[in-house]
């Protein structure tokens, strides 16, 4: 079996030594790279070619936000797992929004980080409902409004289809569940989450998730209900 590429940005070489310890120790991760601020990320990963990218966002010179912007722009880029301190917080959401496949909390077990690269590395995003719905719950405020219009403008491009399957990956549904829901097979239902994802120009399932709540179509679909 091939071991997930790891690199380990943080500022503090606390935390970098602790999350090499813990990491190191896995047969199945290689820590490739580790860096102190964003600003090192982009030269790394062209040196070492991780999967996985573990950004810490409070960073001092470049940020986790930014380096993950400039990483998911990329092509070919890794995937990206945020370290944070908070579970809902601003930066959290502009860096999912970004391409961030997830994030973590600085505090996990660090069976469930390891878990998390893993996950993300197979591409599967690292969010569960219930964090989803925080984060989106926290980012209403005064642009709620423009971004519905503007999330509503993008959802057009979808057909009946691809929207209900948008709206079932917003809710955090797996593609089985998904498969189950709206009668149809689970290589049916990844087509579906591609075509989304080529159509709306989006790096994966938790943009799909963040777009389907900024357009309103989840609670159109609750109150269909």
């Amino acid at each position: 079996m091939t071991a997930i590429r790891l690199l380990l940005v943080d500022d503090d070489p606390l935390v970098r030594a602790g999350l090499s310890f813990m990491m190191g120790g896995a047969d199945d991760i290689e820590i490739v790279g580790e860096a102190a601020d964003g600003g090192e990320v982009e030269a790394l990963v062209d040196r070492t070619r991780p999967d996985v990218v573990l950004m810490d966002i409070r960073m001092p010179t470049v940020d986790g936000l930014t380096a993950t912007e400039r990483l998911r722009a990329r092509k070919d880029a890794p995937q990206v797992v945020v370290l944070t301190t908070f579970h809902a917080d601003e930066q959290v959401l502009r860096a999912l929004r970004a391409g961030a496949a997830g994030f973590v909390l600085k505090d996990t077990p660090p069976t469930e980080i390891l878990a998390a690269v893993r996950r993300v590395a197979a591409g599967d995003p690292v969010l569960s409902p219930t964090v989803t719905r925080q984060l989106m719950r926290h980012a209403v405020g005064t642009a709620a409004d423009t971004r519905r219009t503007r999330a509503r403008a993008r959802m057009a491009a979808l057909n009946d289809r691809e929207r209900e399957v948008a709206v079932a990956v917003g809710r955090g549904l797996s593609n089985a569940e998904i498969a189950t829901g709206l009668f149809m097979s689970v290589a049916t239902v990844k087509t579906h989450v591609s075509r989304i994802l080529a159509k709306l120009d989006l790096n994966n399932r938790v943009q799909i998730a963040l777009l389907a709540y900024d357009a309103g179509l989840l609670e159109e679909e609750q109150e269909g209900h």
